[in-house]
């Protein structure tokens, strides 16, 4: 089944949320990259091994996206989204909830072939950070 940049990002999520096998969703390339909350894999093996541990050792996930917008020019493809996430990591039997920034790169190698993530980046605000910046914008107002 061909989809397009959007819905493999879509399908990404709904990957996640089941706990299926996410190597899939990357190019296999020695520059592919996956940063996410607290880890960052560099080439597809070290992508590959740390998403396999990740579905190994998580349950329960919440995938919540809320602004999801994707650009394609031709064989290149990028997207930005605001994403709730939510799991638990069953070996510690600790819940984790996130409000997350997500970024990327697709790309495939002709039209008609799979799109696949070459970069992902997943990242949280600071809190801190978010909290000063409150504080200046009220200030400024």
């Amino acid at each position: 089944m061909n989809q397009d940049a959007e819905g493999t990002v879509t399908a990404y999520y709904a990957a996640l949320r089941d706990g299926k096998s996410l190597s899939a969703f990357f190019r296999e390339a020695p520059d592919t990259i996956k940063v996410g909350l607290s880890e960052r894999f560099v080439g597809y093996a070290d992508v590959a091994a740390g998403l396999s541990e990740q579905t190994a050792t998580t349950v329960e996930w919440t995938v919540e996206s809320h602004d999801l917008s994707v650009s394609v020019d031709r064989d290149t493809a990028w997207f930005s989204d605001q994403v709730t996430l939510e799991w638990t990591n069953s070996q510690l039997d600790a819940d984790y909830s996130f409000e997350t920034r997500w970024t990327g790169t697709l790309t495939r190698r002709e039209s008609g072939d799979p799109w696949q993530f070459v970069t992902l980046h997943v990242s949280a605000a600071n809190e801190e950070l978010q909290t000063a910046e409150d504080d200046l914008f009220a200030w400024e107002g």
